[in-house]
């Protein structure tokens, strides 16, 4: 299945008999879908249709919807004659005349002449047409922004591998490194101690068990183990595709707390560069599978 970004740009144009209907929609991050349908008033009564379109269409994201539309026929409007209004203004000369004995000059060319007795008025559009442009405009434009978004998925994809693989490869140092920073705590350990006691022998059992209970307290074996299974979840999500960005979320929030946990016990200057960097990587991935649908 694809895996897709949540930003993008899709454009759809659909024609018809000098009509001209575009939809145009932008999305970015959201928790979940969210859109903002700017439509002229004329159109409102196919705002559901679009809706319903897009939510089929689109997963996740918050996307501001455009609908333009053109009106190219040569003959949109039509003259419309008022005619109660005519007939008052022949009445009114009439009665002039009468009153005044003033010549009744008011012809046709007059009245047609005097506003609002004749106007241009829009011919009505048919609703059912411009329903099935906006129909098709808006699965076009949906199915551009899902190509854009699926590219830009699939390059995000691409990057949090590479982040992943950085990652394990990082932890088998830091394993390697433990047993290290135990010995190094045991020689210090040492030689604090005889520097404190001088000619006084040093109780061997006392300070093994020391040794020993440090180095439980430091193993971080669990954690890296939690870790390798995490990376593995991680993977096996990324391949099966689809909806994936809430599921890589969580994990990444579960490895975030697995490396802070290594760090917290771990005093180990080269322990801790690399926990530096698995956090740093980390954080990379959180902010991308956030972009992600």
């Amino acid at each position: 299945m694809a895996i897709y970004s949540m930003t993008g740009y899709g454009k759809g144009v659909a024609e018809k008999d000098g009509l001209k209907i575009t939809v145009e929609l932008k999305s970015v991050n959201h928790r979940f879908l969210d859109l903002n349908i700017k439509l002229p008033k004329t159109f409102a009564f196919a705002e559901d249709a679009l809706r319903k379109i897009l939510q089929a269409k689109v997963e996740r994201g918050h996307v501001d919807v455009y609908v333009n539309f053109e009106d190219g026929r040569k003959d949109k409007f039509k003259v419309a004659v008022d005619y109660d209004l005519a007939e008052q203004y022949i009445l009114i000369a009439k009665e002039l005349k009468e009153k005044y004995g003033v010549d009744n000059n008011l012809g046709t060319s007059e009245i047609i002449r005097i506003p609002d007795v004749v106007s241009q008025v829009a011919d009505e559009n048919d609703e059912d047409t411009l329903l099935s442009l906006i129909k098709e405009s808006a699965i076009m434009a949906a199915d551009n922004l899902n190509a854009m978004r699926s590219v830009e998925g699939t390059s995000l994809v691409d990057d949090l591998l590479n982040k992943i693989k950085g990652i394990s490869d990082v932890l088998p140092q830091i394993q390697a490194l433990a047993p290290i920073a135990v010995e190094e705590y045991r020689d210090k350990l040492r030689d604090r101690v005889e520097d404190y006691l001088k000619e006084t022998p040093i109780d061997e059992v006392k300070l093994i068990n020391e040794i020993a209970f440090y180095s439980d307290k430091v193993c971080t074996d669990e954690e890296i183990t939690r870790l390798y299974t995490h990376i593995a979840h991680f993977q096996s999500i990324v391949e099966a595709g689809g909806a994936i960005g809430k599921k890589l979320d969580f994990i990444v929030q579960e490895m975030n707390r697995e490396t802070n946990t290594i760090g917290s016990k771990c005093n180990n200057a080269q322990i801790t560069e690399r926990v530096v960097y698995l956090k740093s990587e980390i954080e990379k991935i959180r902010e991308q599978v956030q972009n992600l649908v």
